[in-house]
């Protein structure tokens, strides 16, 4: 079996699916399909993602990596040790209520284990129900760095905002004493990104101040100048919607890229040809991209979702990851919730970004992270590898 060989060594053992006392058998006796001492003969596992909605290319991607994942964790035969592995897909369409209703259905008919999620939002409401219900739940793409240590029935397959902060920081050789601007619209989605630059950055000796620019603002050229004026050593971009491209030509325009380092996070393929003039000038943290990593695991990944009419994308390694969690888990615990949840503390896997590890004390996913650039290839842009961050350096504070 696959999971035993490249997933369980140096890890912690354990796990399995949890249940809603009320709607369920007791996780702690066996079933009828149970007999002493084996695990049941099938566990189904539901998967929670935005099919439809605003974030469905990110749902896409990271079901591709899932169906990978257990794919290859259970050498294509969709049992481990026996237990059938049964899979319900449902639709969030990134909408918190509807993940909720749709969570409470499954759990009610006996699913425990839940995963997915690309919307921060869902995300954050679904570790409550697992809290409440006492069922696992492996969450995927969404960042949240608040859905960390939130309790002891949440894990992520993904990484978070931190690391992506983190991963900015890389770019400077000594952080202490730089002074750093975040440059983001005034919104929340700004303001939380100068609050981790100043908690993550600042904490290692960065002064950091901030440009924020109202969201309804069309005209960037005198904030591009007041960035310049600032002469701070690295510039953090954190934008997003409609205005990205004519903030990114002021940008280049008014010479910002070429007097500053500025980073800013790399994102799926669709945005590739987003930055226009700038795009060869920008400095990218990233979470993945297909040649991020050079290991078997990330070829086996590619090779899958390819040969099924997929494009591996930023969020294809959550999903994998995912799948080789839960099987891990299923093989270890055996329908044990305390035992799951042990078997995935502290579980050190090889996945398609290279060595993982599930962090013991709060669940944060330890994982490297990349430096890139875009080049210029036949009319479009192509990301490259520039350096690798290594886990530990851009690993998140340990949640309190």
């Amino acid at each position: 079996m696959r999971v035993t060989k490249k997933l369980l060594l140096g890890s912690v053992v354990a796990t399995a699916a949890l249940v809603l006392a009320a709607c369920a058998p007791s996780a702690t006796t066996p079933s009828a399909d149970e007999t002493e001492g084996s695990g049941p003969a099938e566990i189904t596992v539901g998967i929670i993602t935005s099919e439809t909605g605003p974030l469905a290319g990110y749902g896409k991607q990271y079901l591709d990596g899932f169906k990978a994942g257990l794919d290859y964790a259970t050498d294509g035969t969709g049992e481990v040790d026996g237990t059938k592995i049964t899979v319900e897909y449902k639709d969030d369409a990134g909408d918190p209520d509807k993940a909720v209703t749709v969570a409470k259905e499954l759990i009610g008919a006996g699913v425990n284990i839940l995963a997915g999620t690309a919307s921060s939002g869902v995300a954050l409401k679904l570790a409550e129900q697992a809290e409440q219900n006492k069922v696992l739940y492996i969450s995927g793409p969404a960042a949240v760095d608040a859905l960390t240590g939130i309790n002891g029935y949440t894990f992520r397959s993904g990484r978070q905002s931190a690391q992506d902060v983190a991963t900015a920081g890389t770019f400077l050789d000594d952080i202490e004493g730089k002074t750093i601007t975040v440059f983001a619209q005034n919104t929340a989605f700004g303001q939380g990104n100068e609050a981790a630059v100043q908690a993550i950055l600042g904490a290692k000796g960065a002064t950091v101040n901030s440009v924020l620019v109202a969201e309804d603002v069309t005209e960037f050229t005198p904030f591009a100048q007041q960035v310049l004026a600032g002469d701070p050593d690295l510039v953090f971009v954190a934008w997003a919607g409609a205005t990205s491209g004519a903030m990114w030509q002021a940008m280049s325009q008014q010479g910002v890229l070429d007097a500053i380092p500025v980073v800013t996070g790399l994102g799926d393929a669709a945005t590739f040809g987003a930055y226009g003039e700038a795009s060869e000038k920008i400095r990218f943290l990233n979470h993945y991209f297909p040649g991020a990593n050079d290991n078997d695991v990330n070829e086996a990944m590619i090779d899958a979702i390819e040969s099924a009419g997929g494009t591996p994308d930023l969020f294809s390694p959550d999903g994998f990851n995912a799948a080789l969690m839960i099987v891990h888990a299923i093989a270890e615990g055996k329908g044990d919730v305390d035992a799951m949840v042990a078997a995935l503390e502290g579980f050190e896997f090889e996945g398609p970004k290279g060595t993982t590890t599930v962090r013991a004390s709060d669940h944060a996913l330890i994982q490297e992270m990349y430096q890139v650039e875009l080049v210029a290839d036949g009319g479009g842009f192509v990301p490259e590898l520039v350096d690798t961050a290594a886990a530990d350096d851009v690993a998140p504070a340990e949640a309190e």
